[in-house]
């Protein structure tokens, strides 16, 4: 060996002895950062909450959640950040983001091992819940330390142990309840669609006045899992865990449908609406003469500031209506635990839950236990009109069907787009 090539040799195993020692340092790095994570996290929950509110105050909470409806982003931000700012000089900054890009940028974070986050609470339900949870995104059990959850929430509720069938185990507090409703101009529409059946019929005879947005959207995947349950039947879906068998036997009648109503749909179903918020603008502009969507109540604030007609009205189709609950969560590498802990527990506080069930505000029910309010609340809560546009509870709750197993929504979104948007437009 030549003294060139002995000494780039030796010039390579120190290279190579570096690269070593920082992959090394690296890893270590990651696991003392994940350790102390875990350690905050456990130091955090045995303390009092009186040293957490201490923590708390004077921090910065970044809240990430849909941003579709203006009701909803002027509640955080009109009457949810001011008492935060007021009670606990907390600032909530809200920021809009679909759950599906909040999810992706938790997952190259987490790959990253990017310890200290952007996002503090996040809202969230359903298969992204469980997507979240199985890829460890959040940051633990958390609900049992919160005291509006120990005091007013149901724990011995299943709906308060499952989301769309996932176990809880702590890792979200409820934050709202929703039934998926259809609503429609009752000056134009002199009586609604009874069933799915009839709604296929009354779309043959007014073609291009009904649509739905496009199954990737929440609201839309709603539409498409209603069909599932008319069309593979309730004791089949209702609880059960998902079998696939099911959508073989059925695939044909499902599509079929679907494909149905297509071509007498708004400009002849060769687009959709991308989100609810388009479907809504569709049918305040009187382009389409229904929408839909989860919030039985939701009608009414768009009918107060004359976005839809005073005339708009609910109602469900056989064999009923889906209902959840939606929840709130903190992500793995929060900076602010002791800030999103605050947060979510005031969200869970009578004065928010009754805020929000105002139909001026949101419309959205409240999560907490009626018989364990004080009776000043109890006297509050039903004290509220809900609004001509919201059916009765007595219609609500004869019509609720619980959410299906997520597998569902996910074959929904697989394989929509080429069994009805591609096959229609062929």
């Amino acid at each position: 060996m030549s003294r060139i090539q002995e000494i780039s040799a030796k010039s390579c195993v120190a290279v190579l002895c570096l690269l070593f020692f920082l992959v090394g340092c690296s890893t270590d790095d990651k696991e003392e950062l994940e350790e102390q994570s875990e350690n905050t996290s456990e130091s955090i929950l045995n303390q009092s909450w009186e040293d957490t509110l201490a923590e708390a105050e004077g921090s910065e909470v970044h809240f990430y959640m849909w941003g579709g409806d203006e009701g909803i982003n002027h509640y955080i931000d009109d009457w949810v950040a001011p008492r935060l700012q007021e009670r606990y000089n907390i600032t909530l900054t809200r920021h809009p983001m679909d759950i599906t890009e909040i999810l992706q940028k938790l997952q190259t974070e987490k790959r990253a091992g990017k310890e200290d986050g952007s996002i503090d609470v996040v809202w969230i339900n359903g298969e992204n819940f469980k997507n979240a949870k199985e890829n460890d995104l959040l940051w633990g059990s958390f609900t049992d330390y919160l005291p509006n959850y120990q005091q007013y929430v149901n724990k011995e509720n299943s709906e308060q142990q499952y989301d769309f069938g996932t176990t809880i185990e702590g890792m979200e507090a409820p934050w709202g309840k929703v039934q998926y409703v259809f609503l429609y101009d009752s000056a134009k529409v002199e009586e609604p669609p009874a069933s799915f059946a009839d709604l296929a019929e009354w779309v043959k005879k007014n073609p291009g006045t009904f649509t739905y947005p496009e199954a990737q959207d929440f609201s839309g995947s709603g539409f498409l899992k209603h069909v599932l349950y008319d069309k593979i039947g309730i004791e089949a879906l209702d609880g059960k865990e998902y079998n696939p068998s099911l959508l073989q036997q059925h695939s044909d009648e499902i599509w079929g449908y679907l494909n149905e109503l297509q071509p007498h749909l708004w400009r002849e179903g060769e687009t959709y609406p991308s989100t609810l918020s388009d479907l809504d603008h569709l049918y305040s502009q009187g382009e389409v003469l229904f929408t839909m969507g989860y919030n039985e109540g939701r009608a009414e604030r768009l009918i107060a500031d004359g976005t839809f007609p005073e005339t708009t009205r609910s109602f469900v189709m056989e064999p009923g209506s889906i209902g959840n609950l939606h929840f709130l969560s903190i992500p793995f590498n929060s900076t602010n635990t002791a800030g999103a802990l605050v947060t979510i527990n005031e969200l869970l506080s009578p004065e928010a839950q009754l805020k929000k069930l105002e139909p001026s505000v949101w419309g959205d029910n409240t999560v907490l236990d009626i018989n364990k309010l004080p009776d000043s609340y109890q006297e509050k809560l039903k004290d509220i009109e809900r609004g001509e546009s919201v059916l009765s509870a007595d219609e609500l709750q004869d019509s609720f069907l619980n959410e299906m197993d997520p597998e569902y929504t996910e074959w929904i979104k697989e394989y929509w787009i080429s069994e009805v948007v591609q096959s229609g437009n062929n």
